[in-house]
């Protein structure tokens, strides 16, 4: 049987065609998985995403299943446990992010109703369907993942550069950036 055509950036890996076929580009509303993607891509920066895909259930274990509320109480104690924590990235400053975001998720669920309504409200609600040919028309960043970073820093986030929140909105897909010629492009473009 001849394997479907996908994005060029997903290598052979098991693990990473699970995460292509599956998750990327497909909406997602969930504000724990929501969290869970956006602490993701921040530890990913300055390595591969498949680094990341390798440790993700690690994080999981680690991190209280991204339950936002937990992990914003978390103490130095937890932070010396997380940096022990050879199944993570051992990044001070991920970590320490990690548990910022969690507390500026809390105040943005208060203010703005959370995540979900946060992020879908910058395309009102329906993705952005770039329809790129190949993965050199595949943008790092762009004006709108600018002005969301802006924004999220001005409300208290950390590692939420212009590449982390374009990769983030990728991942989530409020942006679908699956090349034409990817299964996952006609799969999702379809009209419901």
């Amino acid at each position: 049987m001849t394997e479907p055509v996908r994005c060029a950036w997903c290598s052979a890996d098991p693990l990473y065609r699970a995460y292509h076929d599956s998750e990327w580009g497909v909406p997602l509303h969930d504000e724990r998985a929501l969290f869970e993607l956006l602490t993701l891509e921040g530890a990913q920066a300055g390595l591969s995403w498949l680094t990341i895909l390798k440790k993700r259930e690690h994080y999981r274990r680690a991190f209280d299943g991204f339950d936002a509320a937990r992990i914003a109480r978390y103490t130095d104690a937890d932070v010396a446990r997380l940096m022990a924590d050879a199944g993570i990235v051992r990044n001070r400053l991920k970590i320490e992010s990690t548990i910022t975001n969690a507390r500026a998720v809390l105040a943005l669920r208060e203010a703005d109703g959370g995540l979900d309504a946060y992020f879908w409200h910058f395309v009102d609600g329906r993705p952005i369907v770039n329809a790129p040919a190949n993965l050199s028309q595949v943008p790092a960043h762009t004006p709108l993942s600018d002005a969301i970073s802006k924004d999220l820093k001005k409300r208290g986030f950390k590692f939420v550069g212009s590449t982390i929140v374009y990769a983030h909105m990728q991942a989530m897909g409020l942006v679908n950036d699956h090349t034409t010629d990817c299964f996952r492009f006609a799969e999702l473009t379809r009209p419901a």
